[in-house]
């Protein structure tokens, strides 16, 4: 399992690469999550990050429908008890971004995302022009374990 900030949820509407890997990769051997607090900084800040780039904003929400096909959004409840863990891992940096490390840390699990803030927080991070590495060593782990 590995954990997507809002960033990346954005990028996978707005982008082809990051869609295209989670569309190759979502099974039930790699699976992708995202705290609940994620899906609702990326359906604020869509509507600007559309206008800007000219693009129509009213298949938004259908947008996100489907992306939560791919990653699972988590509720509070289940990572709002490493809050004040996240929060001291992360101070003097974006402490806002605590749902995303609480999450990884909830499922002892790695980060997918752009921002420099994770790094050096314990948890494993990945960006996407290297998360294709950690995906294939998921989906590799999983077949040896069936066999």
């Amino acid at each position: 399992m590995i954990v997507r900030d809002a960033n990346i949820l954005i990028r996978a509407v707005m982008g082809r690469r990051v869609r295209e890997l989670l569309e190759q990769y979502a099974s039930p051997q790699v699976q992708f999550c995202a705290p609940d607090a994620a899906y609702v900084d990326a359906e604020k800040y869509f509507p600007a990050l559309l206008k800007k780039r000219g693009k129509p904003t009213a298949d938004v929400s259908g947008s996100l429908d489907y992306l939560q096909i791919l990653v699972r959004p988590i509720n509070r409840d289940t990572y709002d008890v490493f809050e004040a863990e996240a929060r001291e891992r992360l101070r003097g940096r974006d402490e806002d971004d605590w749902p995303v490390l609480a999450t990884a840390l909830a499922f002892t699990c790695a980060i997918w995302t752009e921002y420099a803030d994770f790094f050096g927080t314990g948890i494993g991070v990945w960006t996407t022009s290297r998360i294709e590495i950690f995906l294939k060593a998921q989906a590799k782990f999983s077949e040896l374990q069936e066999d």
